[in-house]
């Protein structure tokens, strides 16, 4: 920038020193123009990239959301998601890079994750080098600062635990020789320690990674492991888990009230070339809703069969509740068991029934607003005491389960028998003495959605499990990780502490006392 003392006195230098000046500026505005231009297509690309990527998602959550919103699974849908926001986020860094947004723009609304209060915390403080006020050359003094947090990540680290177990002699009897006995192991002279195998089994069952790509993973730290050792120790931890998924089991029983569900399971079967079709039951207890004091927990039994007797051995002498869907299965065993069994039945499936219908049929639209009605009781009430529960359900879904009775029979007498609505109807109201009976007991839920997403998951690992033995592993295991979304137990103490009744999210919890550096392997010394 010229000063007044840089002005030549010359008229003549004086004019050329402004032509010069008014060239420079000229090209400057000249390449800011072409810049300027450059970016608008840049943005403008940009922008319809991401109008056309956001009308794609914008059709996808129309097809969760919308009138056809049981019409796509939800894990298919956030794959297809992924993909398509990936690709927004990409076109918006480039529209970034050419056109940096101002501190006045709006930031998108998006939700960028939480980090929760557990985890540890590193500062790092980008402070001034040189603090000395830049005017007058006085010291500098803090009066505040920006603070922002970043979620970081550490690789998982492998390390070898050497234990050393010294031999003692006696000089006066050389004939004594003192040695600690060396600590128990689940693989007797293998390699894995307890945590190792636990992360195997929560690779496998809880983020469905198969053991050989598991077995690829740790040969990228060249730590050679054959798919079949691997599978020697799942099937080894399964063995001893079992007594703690009998633990669970029995623990179930002893419940007031419990959800049941169960799902098909191919497996092989030898000798004849193809698979035949077993059974996975899950058993579920989740008093969170109206503030039971027992823990959540779900425990999965496999049958070869659905013969009707398998719920009657599993449950063995449970007395209470049981929440489940329309199985007939399930009306013998509370035949045989009389009052000491209740059966609360689901009204997710009698949705279901109609909803298939509701495109070309009123009275199966009207049908699906009445229930509609009694969900958004529920809404209201989750989470209240099982007596405020039944006195909101007293007073408002009543009514409304009343008037949805004498609507189902009027109906029913005015349409063809043969017809699917007059069979959705009959499904309701065969099962209409289970179906209203939350709402003379607080602690019964509308649905059994809450078995209903314990038992999903296990869809995806049955591609993993083809045999009856595995299957045998599978429930033996996969109680540990469903039962993890919604209690932390602590150690020692072995108390259990209730997570919020919300979607349980999987939290990573660093093990006290673990190196986490770069790759590589850690030697520690254990005395």
């Amino acid at each position: 920038m010229l000063t007044q003392a840089d002005l030549p006195d010359d008229i003549d230098a004086l004019r050329a020193l402004v032509l010069e000046q008014s060239r420079i500026l000229a090209e400057e505005r000249a390449a800011a123009e072409v810049r300027l231009a450059d970016l608008n297509v840049a943005k403008g690309e940009a922008d319809a990239e991401i109008e056309r990527l956001q009308s794609i998602i914008d059709a996808f959550m129309r097809h969760r959301f919308g009138r056809r919103s049981e019409q796509l699974d939800a894990d298919q849908l956030q794959l297809g998601l992924e993909d398509v926001e990936i690709a927004v986020g990409h076109a918006r860094a480039a529209r970034e890079a050419v056109a940096p947004r101002s501190r006045g723009d709006q930031p998108r609304k998006t939700n960028r994750g939480s980090l929760p209060a557990h985890l540890e915390r590193i500062e790092q403080i980008v402070d001034l080098d040189d603090k000395a006020c830049p005017c007058c050359k006085g010291p500098l003094h803090q009066i505040g600062e920006d603070v922002a947090e970043r979620l970081d990540a550490v690789p998982t680290t492998f390390r070898v635990l050497v234990t050393r177990r010294p031999r003692y002699g006696c000089r006066s009897c050389e004939g004594a020789i003192v040695q600690v006995p060396a600590p128990a192991r689940i693989i007797e002279g293998g390699i894995p320690t307890e945590a190792l195998i636990a992360q195997v089994l929560v690779s496998k069952y809880a983020d469905h990674v198969p053991l050989y790509r598991q077995a690829q993973i740790y040969a990228r730290q060249d730590i050679r492991l054959d798919r079949s050792t691997l599978a020697d120790w799942v099937g080894r931890a399964a063995w001893y888990l079992r007594p703690l998924r009998d633990r669970t089991l029995e623990e179930l029983r002893c419940s007031e009230r419990l959800f049941a569900d169960e799902t098909t399971a191919p497996v092989l079967d030898p000798g004849r070339g193809r698979t035949k079709t077993g059974q996975l039951w899950a058993y579920a207890r989740d008093d969170r809703p109206w503030g039971g004091a027992g823990p959540p927990m779900v425990a999965y039994v496999y049958a070869a069969d659905r013969k009707a007797e398998r719920p009657d051995i599993h449950l063995g002498d449970f007395a209470g509740i049981l929440q489940v869907d329309g199985y007939s299965g399930y009306t013998a065993l509370a035949k045989r068991r009389g009052q000491q069994l209740s059966l609360a039945f689901c009204w997710s499936h009698v949705r279901r029934k109609f909803y298939d219908l509701a495109a070309s049929s009123p009275v199966a639209t009207e049908i699906l607003r009445r229930i509609a009605m009694l969900y958004a009781v529920e809404e209201e009430v989750r989470g209240s005491a099982a007596e405020q529960r039944r006195l909101q359900r007293v007073e408002r879904s009543r009514i409304i389960v009343e008037d949805l009775k004498l609507y189902l029979d009027g109906r029913l007498r005015q349409i063809s028998a043969k017809s699917k609505l007059a069979e959705a109807i009959r499904y309701a109201t065969s099962r209409w003495d289970g179906l209203v009976r939350f709402i003379d007991d607080g602690r019964i839920e509308l649905d059994t959605n809450t078995v209903e997403r314990s038992i999903r998951p296990l869809a995806i690992s049955q591609t993993f499990c083809p045999c009856r033995t595995r299957r045998r592993r599978l429930v033996s295991v996969a109680p540990l990780f469903r039962t993890h979304g919604t209690v932390r137990v602590h150690r020692g103490t072995g108390d259990w502490e209730r997570r919020p009744h919300c979607r349980a999210s999987r939290r990573s919890h660093r093990r006290p006392g673990l190196d986490v550096g770069s790759g590589g392997l850690r030697r520690i010394q254990l005395g």
